[in-house]
Protein backbone atom coordinates (compact mmCIF):
# COMPACT_ATOMS: atom_id res chain seq x y z
CA UNK A 1 0.00 0.00 0.00
CA UNK A 2 1.47 3.31 -1.00
CA UNK A 3 1.67 6.18 1.42
CA UNK A 4 0.25 9.35 -0.05
CA UNK A 5 2.01 12.38 1.38
CA UNK A 6 -0.49 15.12 0.72
CA UNK A 7 0.57 18.30 -1.00
CA UNK A 8 0.20 21.55 0.84
CA UNK A 9 2.24 20.81 3.95
CA UNK A 10 1.07 19.95 7.45
CA UNK A 11 -2.20 20.64 9.14
CA UNK A 12 -1.11 21.72 12.60
CA UNK A 13 2.28 20.99 14.12
CA UNK A 14 4.22 17.78 14.57
CA UNK A 15 6.97 16.72 16.94
CA UNK A 16 10.45 18.20 16.94
CA UNK A 17 13.36 16.82 14.96
CA UNK A 18 16.29 15.51 16.97
CA UNK A 19 18.16 18.65 15.90
CA UNK A 20 15.43 20.80 17.46
CA UNK A 21 13.61 21.74 14.24
CA UNK A 22 9.87 21.33 13.80
CA UNK A 23 8.57 18.43 11.69
CA UNK A 24 5.32 18.39 9.77
CA UNK A 25 2.57 15.94 10.69
CA UNK A 26 3.28 13.99 7.51
CA UNK A 27 6.98 13.77 8.35
CA UNK A 28 6.27 12.39 11.83
CA UNK A 29 3.76 9.81 10.64
CA UNK A 30 5.86 8.81 7.64
CA UNK A 31 8.74 8.13 10.04
CA UNK A 32 6.36 6.10 12.24
CA UNK A 33 5.16 4.19 9.18
CA UNK A 34 8.71 3.32 8.10
CA UNK A 35 9.88 2.26 11.57
CA UNK A 36 6.76 0.19 12.21
CA UNK A 37 7.11 -1.56 8.84
CA UNK A 38 10.73 -2.34 9.70
CA UNK A 39 9.82 -3.78 13.13
CA UNK A 40 7.46 -6.35 11.51
CA UNK A 41 5.87 -7.45 14.79
CA UNK A 42 4.83 -6.37 18.29
CA UNK A 43 2.90 -7.40 21.35
CA UNK A 44 -0.67 -6.17 21.15
CA UNK A 45 -3.59 -5.40 23.47
CA UNK A 46 -6.81 -4.63 21.62
CA UNK A 47 -10.38 -3.88 22.67
CA UNK A 48 -13.39 -3.62 20.39
CA UNK A 49 -16.91 -2.51 21.24
CA UNK A 50 -20.04 -2.84 19.10
CA UNK A 51 -23.53 -1.59 20.05
CA UNK A 52 -25.98 -4.17 21.41
CA UNK A 53 -28.45 -3.27 18.65
CA UNK A 54 -25.96 -4.51 16.04
CA UNK A 55 -25.84 -8.22 15.18
CA UNK A 56 -22.96 -9.76 17.09
CA UNK A 57 -22.75 -6.67 19.30
CA UNK A 58 -20.84 -6.58 22.55
CA UNK A 59 -17.28 -6.19 23.76
CA UNK A 60 -14.17 -8.19 23.05
CA UNK A 61 -10.52 -7.94 24.09
CA UNK A 62 -7.47 -9.51 22.49
CA UNK A 63 -3.91 -9.93 23.79
CA UNK A 64 -0.91 -11.63 22.24
CA UNK A 65 1.59 -11.16 19.44
CA UNK A 66 0.98 -9.83 15.93
CA UNK A 67 3.22 -9.79 12.87
CA UNK A 68 2.65 -7.92 9.61
CA UNK A 69 5.40 -9.10 7.29
CA UNK A 70 3.98 -11.68 6.82
CA UNK A 71 0.60 -11.29 8.54
CA UNK A 72 0.40 -13.60 11.55
CA UNK A 73 -1.30 -13.56 14.94
CA UNK A 74 -1.36 -15.72 18.05
CA UNK A 75 -3.77 -14.12 20.50
CA UNK A 76 -6.24 -14.86 23.28
CA UNK A 77 -9.72 -13.37 22.81
CA UNK A 78 -12.40 -12.92 25.46
CA UNK A 79 -15.51 -10.83 26.03
CA UNK A 80 -19.28 -10.76 25.72
CA UNK A 81 -19.13 -11.30 21.93
CA UNK A 82 -18.10 -14.90 22.62
CA UNK A 83 -21.13 -15.64 24.79
CA UNK A 84 -23.35 -16.86 21.95
CA UNK A 85 -24.28 -20.04 23.81
CA UNK A 86 -24.57 -20.86 27.55
CA UNK A 87 -21.62 -23.29 27.35
CA UNK A 88 -19.48 -21.09 25.09
CA UNK A 89 -15.82 -20.83 26.19
CA UNK A 90 -14.94 -17.77 28.25
CA UNK A 91 -11.87 -17.19 26.10
CA UNK A 92 -10.62 -18.45 22.75
CA UNK A 93 -7.10 -18.73 21.42
CA UNK A 94 -6.93 -17.56 17.80
CA UNK A 95 -4.13 -18.16 15.31
CA UNK A 96 -3.90 -16.33 11.96
CA UNK A 97 -1.47 -17.32 9.20
CA UNK A 98 -1.63 -17.25 5.37
CA UNK A 99 -5.06 -15.54 5.53
CA UNK A 100 -6.46 -18.52 7.42
CA UNK A 101 -7.79 -18.17 10.96
CA UNK A 102 -7.91 -21.00 13.50
CA UNK A 103 -10.00 -20.75 16.66
CA UNK A 104 -9.64 -23.11 19.61
CA UNK A 105 -13.28 -23.83 20.46
CA UNK A 106 -12.42 -25.87 23.55
CA UNK A 107 -12.99 -29.38 24.82
CA UNK A 108 -16.78 -29.12 24.70
CA UNK A 109 -16.72 -28.42 20.95
CA UNK A 110 -14.24 -31.25 20.40
CA UNK A 111 -16.77 -33.73 21.78
CA UNK A 112 -19.20 -32.77 19.01
CA UNK A 113 -16.57 -32.65 16.26
CA UNK A 114 -14.88 -36.07 16.49
CA UNK A 115 -12.24 -34.74 18.88
CA UNK A 116 -11.36 -31.74 16.69
CA UNK A 117 -11.27 -28.55 18.75
CA UNK A 118 -9.77 -26.09 16.21
CA UNK A 119 -12.19 -24.36 13.83
CA UNK A 120 -10.55 -23.35 10.55
CA UNK A 121 -11.73 -20.33 8.54
CA UNK A 122 -10.07 -19.79 5.16
CA UNK A 123 -11.01 -16.14 4.73
CA UNK A 124 -9.61 -15.63 1.25
CA UNK A 125 -11.31 -18.73 -0.18
CA UNK A 126 -14.60 -17.75 1.46
CA UNK A 127 -14.53 -14.25 -0.01
CA UNK A 128 -13.60 -15.53 -3.46
CA UNK A 129 -16.39 -18.13 -3.57
CA UNK A 130 -19.17 -16.14 -1.87
CA UNK A 131 -18.72 -12.75 -3.60
CA UNK A 132 -19.43 -9.28 -2.31
CA UNK A 133 -22.50 -9.75 -0.16
CA UNK A 134 -21.33 -12.72 1.88
CA UNK A 135 -17.63 -13.49 1.54
CA UNK A 136 -16.45 -9.93 1.01
CA UNK A 137 -18.46 -8.54 3.90
CA UNK A 138 -17.38 -11.41 6.13
CA UNK A 139 -13.72 -11.01 5.24
CA UNK A 140 -13.97 -7.29 5.85
CA UNK A 141 -15.45 -8.05 9.27
CA UNK A 142 -12.73 -10.57 10.07
CA UNK A 143 -10.17 -7.92 9.16
CA UNK A 144 -11.35 -6.05 12.28
CA UNK A 145 -9.32 -8.63 14.17
CA UNK A 146 -6.29 -7.89 12.01
CA UNK A 147 -5.58 -4.22 12.59
CA UNK A 148 -2.23 -4.13 10.84
CA UNK A 149 -0.54 -1.01 12.29
CA UNK A 150 1.40 -0.36 9.07
CA UNK A 151 -1.82 -0.30 7.05
CA UNK A 152 -3.52 1.88 9.66
CA UNK A 153 -0.69 4.41 9.47
CA UNK A 154 -0.85 4.38 5.66
CA UNK A 155 -4.60 5.01 5.83
CA UNK A 156 -4.09 7.85 8.27
CA UNK A 157 -1.54 9.48 5.97
CA UNK A 158 -4.11 9.35 3.18
CA UNK A 159 -6.66 11.31 5.22
CA UNK A 160 -7.41 14.71 3.62
CA UNK A 161 -7.86 16.33 7.04
CA UNK A 162 -4.93 14.93 8.99
CA UNK A 163 -4.10 16.94 12.11
CA UNK A 164 -1.98 17.00 15.26
CA UNK A 165 -4.20 16.95 18.36
CA UNK A 166 -1.49 17.48 20.98
CA UNK A 167 0.72 15.70 23.49
CA UNK A 168 -0.89 13.10 25.77
CA UNK A 169 0.29 10.21 27.94
CA UNK A 170 -0.35 6.56 27.10
CA UNK A 171 0.27 4.31 30.12
CA UNK A 172 2.42 7.04 31.60
CA UNK A 173 4.53 7.55 28.47
CA UNK A 174 4.46 10.89 26.61
CA UNK A 175 3.17 10.61 23.05
CA UNK A 176 1.95 12.86 20.25
CA UNK A 177 -1.70 12.36 19.24
CA UNK A 178 -2.72 12.55 15.55
CA UNK A 179 -6.14 12.14 13.94
CA UNK A 180 -7.74 11.89 10.51
CA UNK A 181 -10.99 10.70 8.89
CA UNK A 182 -11.67 8.59 5.81
CA UNK A 183 -14.80 7.73 3.84
CA UNK A 184 -16.01 4.15 3.41
CA UNK A 185 -14.89 4.24 -0.22
CA UNK A 186 -11.36 5.33 0.70
CA UNK A 187 -11.05 2.55 3.29
CA UNK A 188 -12.35 -0.20 0.99
CA UNK A 189 -10.10 0.94 -1.85
CA UNK A 190 -7.11 0.62 0.47
CA UNK A 191 -8.11 -2.79 1.87
CA UNK A 192 -5.78 -5.21 0.07
CA UNK A 193 -7.56 -8.25 1.55
CA UNK A 194 -10.52 -7.50 -0.73
CA UNK A 195 -8.42 -7.81 -3.89
CA UNK A 196 -9.92 -11.27 -4.43
CA UNK A 197 -13.22 -9.60 -5.35
CA UNK A 198 -14.12 -8.57 -8.88
CA UNK A 199 -14.62 -4.80 -9.48
CA UNK A 200 -18.38 -5.30 -9.65
CA UNK A 201 -18.34 -7.18 -6.36
CA UNK A 202 -16.25 -4.50 -4.67
CA UNK A 203 -18.73 -1.89 -5.86
CA UNK A 204 -21.60 -3.96 -4.47
CA UNK A 205 -19.81 -4.28 -1.13
CA UNK A 206 -19.31 -0.51 -1.04
CA UNK A 207 -23.00 0.06 -1.74
CA UNK A 208 -23.99 -2.45 0.94
CA UNK A 209 -21.83 -0.74 3.56
CA UNK A 210 -23.07 2.71 2.59
CA UNK A 211 -26.69 1.50 2.74
CA UNK A 212 -26.05 0.35 6.30
CA UNK A 213 -25.62 4.00 7.26
CA UNK A 214 -21.85 3.98 7.82
CA UNK A 215 -20.40 7.29 6.63
CA UNK A 216 -16.72 6.93 7.40
CA UNK A 217 -13.99 6.13 9.89
CA UNK A 218 -12.08 8.19 12.45
CA UNK A 219 -8.48 6.97 12.71
CA UNK A 220 -6.14 8.08 15.51
CA UNK A 221 -2.58 7.27 16.54
CA UNK A 222 -0.31 8.16 19.47
CA UNK A 223 3.41 8.18 18.60
CA UNK A 224 6.18 8.13 21.22
CA UNK A 225 9.52 9.94 21.13
CA UNK A 226 11.08 7.05 19.18
CA UNK A 227 8.53 7.52 16.35
CA UNK A 228 6.78 4.24 17.28
CA UNK A 229 2.97 4.04 17.61
CA UNK A 230 1.97 3.10 21.15
CA UNK A 231 -1.78 3.31 20.61
CA UNK A 232 -4.08 3.26 17.57
CA UNK A 233 -7.86 3.82 17.55
CA UNK A 234 -10.50 3.40 14.85
CA UNK A 235 -14.06 4.67 15.34
CA UNK A 236 -17.10 4.18 13.14
CA UNK A 237 -20.50 5.84 13.57
CA UNK A 238 -23.44 3.61 12.57
CA UNK A 239 -27.24 3.98 12.89
CA UNK A 240 -27.10 1.42 15.72
CA UNK A 241 -24.38 3.28 17.61
CA UNK A 242 -20.61 3.63 17.70
CA UNK A 243 -18.17 0.85 16.82
CA UNK A 244 -14.83 1.49 18.52
CA UNK A 245 -11.49 -0.30 18.32
CA UNK A 246 -8.44 0.59 20.40
CA UNK A 247 -5.08 -1.13 20.15
CA UNK A 248 -1.94 -0.68 22.26
CA UNK A 249 1.41 -1.83 20.88
CA UNK A 250 4.62 -2.63 22.74
CA UNK A 251 7.83 -4.67 22.50
CA UNK A 252 8.29 -4.06 18.78
CA UNK A 253 10.16 -6.88 17.08
CA UNK A 254 8.68 -9.47 19.49
CA UNK A 255 8.92 -13.05 18.26
CA UNK A 256 5.95 -13.81 16.00
CA UNK A 257 6.59 -17.33 14.75
CA UNK A 258 3.08 -18.77 14.61
CA UNK A 259 2.47 -22.53 14.37
CA UNK A 260 -0.91 -23.65 13.03
CA UNK A 261 -2.76 -26.64 14.55
CA UNK A 262 -2.30 -30.09 12.95
CA UNK A 263 -4.82 -30.84 10.19
CA UNK A 264 -6.15 -33.79 12.18
CA UNK A 265 -7.25 -31.44 14.96
CA UNK A 266 -9.14 -28.96 12.76
CA UNK A 267 -12.56 -28.79 11.12
CA UNK A 268 -13.35 -26.37 8.29
CA UNK A 269 -16.25 -24.05 9.11
CA UNK A 270 -16.92 -22.99 5.53
CA UNK A 271 -16.83 -26.58 4.29
CA UNK A 272 -19.49 -27.39 6.88
CA UNK A 273 -21.65 -24.48 5.73
CA UNK A 274 -21.13 -25.41 2.08
CA UNK A 275 -22.11 -29.00 2.79
CA UNK A 276 -25.18 -27.82 4.66
CA UNK A 277 -26.21 -25.69 1.69
CA UNK A 278 -25.75 -28.59 -0.72
CA UNK A 279 -27.90 -30.83 1.48
CA UNK A 280 -30.65 -28.21 1.65
CA UNK A 281 -30.53 -27.49 -2.10
CA UNK A 282 -30.65 -31.14 -3.16
CA UNK A 283 -34.39 -31.48 -2.55
CA UNK A 284 -34.62 -34.76 -4.41
CA UNK A 285 -32.22 -36.41 -2.01
CA UNK A 286 -32.82 -34.41 1.15
CA UNK A 287 -31.86 -36.43 4.19
CA UNK A 288 -33.54 -34.71 7.13
CA UNK A 289 -31.46 -36.66 9.60
CA UNK A 290 -28.21 -35.51 8.02
CA UNK A 291 -29.49 -31.93 7.77
CA UNK A 292 -30.52 -31.95 11.43
CA UNK A 293 -27.12 -33.34 12.41
CA UNK A 294 -25.26 -30.60 10.52
CA UNK A 295 -27.49 -27.91 12.00
CA UNK A 296 -27.00 -29.32 15.50
CA UNK A 297 -23.23 -29.17 15.11
CA UNK A 298 -23.37 -25.52 14.07
CA UNK A 299 -25.73 -24.71 16.95
CA UNK A 300 -23.37 -26.42 19.40
CA UNK A 301 -20.63 -24.10 18.17
CA UNK A 302 -22.86 -21.05 18.51
CA UNK A 303 -22.92 -20.62 14.71
CA UNK A 304 -26.34 -21.89 13.75
CA UNK A 305 -28.23 -18.62 13.85
CA UNK A 306 -28.91 -17.22 10.42
CA UNK A 307 -27.42 -20.15 8.46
Amino acid sequence: MSVLVLAGGAVGCGAENKDGGERTVQQVLTAAYEKTAEAKSANVEMTMSMPAAMEGGGDVSMTGVMGWDPTVMDVTVKGSMLATEPDAPEQIRMIWRDNVMYADMGAAAAKDMDGKRWMKMDLGAAAESAGAEAGGAMLSGMENMNQNPVEQLALLLESPNLKHVGEEKVDGVAAQHYKGTLTVKEVLESNESLDVLEPKERQQLLQNVEKSGVKGYDTEVWVNDDDMPVRMDVGMDTPQGNVDMSMKLSDYGAKAEVEVPPAGETFDLFEMIKKLGEIADDEGALDEGTLDEELAQLEDLGLGSGV
